[in-house]
């Protein structure tokens, strides 16, 4: 089973929006359908109603990770469960889209959903890539990115559970802003090291007179 491509579901929804920057590229029909990627039959389900709910399921979703960067997995788990309770699947054995190199079929589980509407099917395979990744590696590969005002989300999938950023550029622009802190922070020292020797050197001049 593609676990990493059901969890990919809920990254993908969380990040289309940007709450620091008031940023939400979650607007239109087209914008929710672009979500589904490779699965166009679940786009075409898409109507001008699912932007709505979709933007309650990210909301819901975005909660999850918020509650496991925090280091509340009890929480992030109560509202993972509450999703899937409410946008329940099935799993089902497949073969219809991957072929062996024999020419056979290569079976596999598949999960799926029955919704009446394309924001609950989207919310089912989220709700469960998510739980199977919580499960897999742990509430804290949750994560939320560091890179201030970035709070994109993220799974950490690194064997030694280092992952802080949700991009190589976040990451990069983070690594910058510590180093220009870090120069900052020693001109500062420098400087008041070099008023404290005038100083210092000011005082004995006094004295000596």
């Amino acid at each position: 089973m593609e676990l990493a491509h059901y969890s990919d579901f809920a990254v993908r929804l969380v990040n289309t929006e940007e709450p620091a920057r008031n940023k939400d590229s979650l607007t239109s029909v087209d914008a929710v359908r672009a979500l589904f990627g490779a699965s166009v039959q679940m786009a075409r389900r898409v109507t001008d109603t699912d932007v709505t709910r979709f933007r309650n399921v990210r909301g819901r979703l975005r909660a999850v990770f918020e509650a496991a960067d925090s280091g509340d997995h009890v929480l992030a788990v109560d509202l993972l469960n509450s999703l899937l309770m409410e946008f329940p699947v099935s799993p089902q054995v497949t073969g219809h889209d991957t072929i062996r190199d024999d020419g056979g079929p290569d079976w596999h589980i598949h999960l799926a959903e029955h919704p009446s509407n394309a924001s609950a099917g989207y919310a089912a395979m989220a709700s469960m890539g998510l739980a199977f990744a919580l499960t897999e590696h742990g509430p804290d590969r949750l994560g939320l990115c560091q890179a201030a005002p970035c709070r994109n989300a993220y799974l950490d999938t690194s064997t030694n559970r280092s992952r802080r950023y949700c991009s190589d550029r976040c990451a990069t622009r983070a690594n910058v802003a510590a180093y220009r802190a870090r120069k900052r922070l020693e001109a500062e020292a420098s400087a008041q090291s070099g008023r404290s020797a005038e100083a210092a050197h000011e005082s004995r001049a006094m004295s000596e007179r």
